[in-house]
């Protein structure tokens, strides 16, 4: 009977580390951004400490996905919430109860204003340390919008395109406008913020 063997994530350098982790952001924060990277006994460390408002955490070598995210450093006690909750097997449902109970009762703080999170998810092989490059992953941009609802955003539960917006969990303390480009729709990734940016007021 033969086995099924999924591969993981290559072991890096921890400065290979911080630059897959970094690769989500948007360039011009990149540099002021704290990083947090994966130890030996399973929890996170932070591996380099930034004076911006992003955090990026590093790719978890034992997962058998490449997965990196930067968010908003406001969303933190959020986040660790739910690595602490998972760390111990906790179903996903489960989670999400235990942290809706804790914010609901003041115990764990999320944000009342808007917030990012970005992130590259893909094949345990989409990062290339030799080229620094991610290659085959999809890319989500994320809006946390407390308790917003389609109501009161005017979003489709459901996109109605790829990289069209749409909002996920409706209502919830962590409700989220969603935005994911598919590995094969992805522009080319910009190096540098242009000197100007397009005006989106209508």
């Amino acid at each position: 009977m033969s086995t099924l063997v999924l591969a993981a994530s290559p072991a890096l350098s921890p400065d290979q580390q911080i630059a897959a982790a970094l690769s989500p952001a948007p360039p011009e924060v990149r540099e002021t951004a704290t990083v947090l990277g994966h130890s030996a006994d399973g929890g996170v460390k932070t591996i380099r400490q930034g004076s911006g408002d992003l955090i990026c955490l590093a790719d978890n070598p034992g997962d058998d996905r490449f997965h990196v995210a930067c968010y908003h450093k406001d969303l933190e006690p959020f986040m660790a919430r739910g690595r602490q909750l998972r760390a111990q097997d906790v179903s996903r449902d489960e989670v999400q109860r235990i942290r809706e109970e804790e914010i609901e009762a003041g115990k764990l703080v999320i944000p009342p204003g808007p917030t990012a999170l970005y992130s590259l998810s893909g094949p345990a092989d989409s990062y290339d340390p030799a080229t620094g490059k991610v290659t085959g992953a999809n890319r989500v941009f994320v809006v946390y919008i407390p308790y917003a609802t389609e109501e009161t955003t005017g979003l489709s539960p459901k996109p109605m395109t790829d990289g069209a917006p749409w909002i996920m969990s409706a209502g919830k303390p962590w409700a989220h406008i969603m935005v994911v480009q598919s590995a094969e729709s992805q522009p080319e990734p910009r190096s540098n913020a242009p000197d100007s940016e397009p005006n989106g007021l209508q």
